[in-house]
């Protein structure tokens, strides 16, 4: 069946469901190790991961950023 899906329609399903997936579920796993061993090397990247995709997710899962308030009173 994802054969049968145009590749406009794939591309839009990976970024407004796969990718707020995946990004949640690198989330986790960084703060469970961040938890048992604190920071390092393993979390981050898990960390550094779930914000990337983040940022280049579409779509109705999409997390809304707010503004940065000190960034606005300049």
């Amino acid at each position: 069946m994802w054969a049968l899906l145009s590749r406009h329609l794939r591309v839009w399903l990976l970024l407004a469901v796969g990718a707020p997936l995946l990004a949640w579920v690198l989330g986790r796993i960084g703060e469970a190790i961040e938890r048992r061993r604190g920071p390092n090397v393993l979390s981050r990247s898990a960390q550094a991961g779930r914000r990337f995709l983040e940022r280049r997710t579409r779509g109705p899962l999409r997390r809304r950023e707010q503004p940065d308030p000190d960034r606005l009173a300049r």
